[in-house]
């Protein structure tokens, strides 16, 4: 389960992402989670996945 929250989900997934997964296709799967549906959340906070460094900025 993922936090609803759009700052805890930031957190979480970066922490996700740092510690457990090598990229965000991963986390999806993983967590069966839609990659659209995350990063348009994310989004709305003015973050964007960045595949060089693996998280949210």
């Amino acid at each position: 389960m993922i936090p609803d929250d759009p700052v805890m989900l930031l957190s979480f997934v970066n922490m996700k992402l740092r510690d457990e997964f090598s990229d965000l296709d991963e986390l999806c799967g993983a967590l069966d989670v839609s990659r659209e549906d995350l990063e348009r959340r994310l989004k709305a906070l003015g973050y964007a996945y960045n595949e060089k460094t693996n998280q949210f900025k």
